[in-house]
């Protein structure tokens, strides 16, 4: 085979799940709104189960569920007979997933959870199964045919149970009102986490670390307040303690090519005055979007009044993931 016959061969397989999904959604109907509402209105947990490449596509949907705001997770329906059972809960729903419909390990733990009175959720290619009659709510998830030449292995089909489970729990996001700020809390420790969870009050330096100097200080001074704190930055502050001015290593290089007598200047003579500062309580990302817009490396974030509580610069913000 050569280099086209490949490409053919991917466009082939992409092409019939493209269209398995196509009539997938093409078909959705009121029980598709009624699952959704038996996934709002449960008070457990959501148990997922499969077997084979199902489980696997289960283990997916359960993970997405859970950092959607839907608390799941997997069960592997062989272990679930054999102890794992004990798992669930009266108040949990049970989402299974079985392309065939006759899956013998979901067959087998079915009279319990039905005994226990679980809410249970099917998602088939056979909707007159087994356990699709075991159930009042049954999504229908079958395709025409699998994208392997031989209609044998699961391709399309898991395909349309992944799309169906990303469905329902996007459905559900929305009908919760989960928001980005939620999601990020379910992932404190990826970068949409750190962007929308992390404050200029959680990395910004503070009290004796905080670079400042009165407005009449000579430069030199200054000059060794901004090495000692090491931020490449030092904030100027008036007669009542509010920010006044800020003077950075760029500065310096300014003042230098001036020509200025750094030996027999004040600060407040060179400083930037009324600079870009920033609440304690923004998100980090909002200090880098503002760092990137005014073409800065540091921020002074101030109180309500004025006064300087805070600084960090961008090396903090990269540190942090956040930049």
């Amino acid at each position: 085979m050569n280099e086209t016959a490949f490409i053919a061969d991917a466009r082939a397989v992409i092409a019939c799940e493209g269209e398995a999904l196509q009539a997938l959604g093409a078909r959705l109907d009121e029980q598709f709104s009624r699952a959704c509402q038996a996934l709002l209105a449960c008070k457990g947990r959501v148990i997922v189960t499969g077997m084979g490449k199902s489980g696997h596509i289960g283990g997916k949907i359960a993970a997405t569920l859970a950092s959607t705001g839907t608390p799941a997770f997997f069960v592997h329906p062989g272990e679930a007979g054999h102890g794992d059972l004990g798992m669930i809960t009266p108040g949990d729903l049970v989402l299974a997933i079985s392309n065939s419909g006759e899956t013998p390990e979901i067959l087998t733990i079915l009279p319990i959870i039905k005994r226990m009175g679980n809410t249970l959720l099917v998602l088939t290619g056979n909707p007159a199964s087994s356990i699709a009659a075991a159930t009042g709510i049954c999504l229908d998830i079958s395709v025409e045919r699998e994208a392997c030449p031989h209609n044998l292995a699961p391709t399309a089909s898991t395909a349309a149970a992944l799309a169906m489970g990303d469905a329902l729990a996007i459905a559900v996001l929305k009908a919760r009102n989960f928001g980005a700020e939620d999601f990020a809390r379910s992932h404190p420790g990826g970068a949409l986490g750190r962007r929308l969870l992390v404050h200029v009050e959680d990395l910004m330096h503070t009290d004796e670390a905080l670079p400042l100097v009165k407005a009449d200080t000579p430069l030199m001074e200054a000059l060794a307040e901004m090495s000692a704190k090491n931020l490449g930055m030092v904030g100027v502050v008036d007669d009542k303690g509010l920010l006044a001015g800020i003077y950075t290593d760029g500065d310096l290089r300014r003042t230098l090519n001036q020509g200025a007598d750094v030996q027999d200047c004040r600060i407040d003579a060179v400083m930037v005055h009324s600079p870009h500062t920033i609440a304690p309580a923004t998100l980090a990302a909002e200090a880098v979007e503002m760092m990137q817009r005014h073409s800065i490396n540091g921020l002074f974030a101030v109180d309500p009044n004025g006064r300087p509580v805070g600084a960090l610069n961008a090396l903090d913000l990269i540190r942090a993931g956040v930049f």
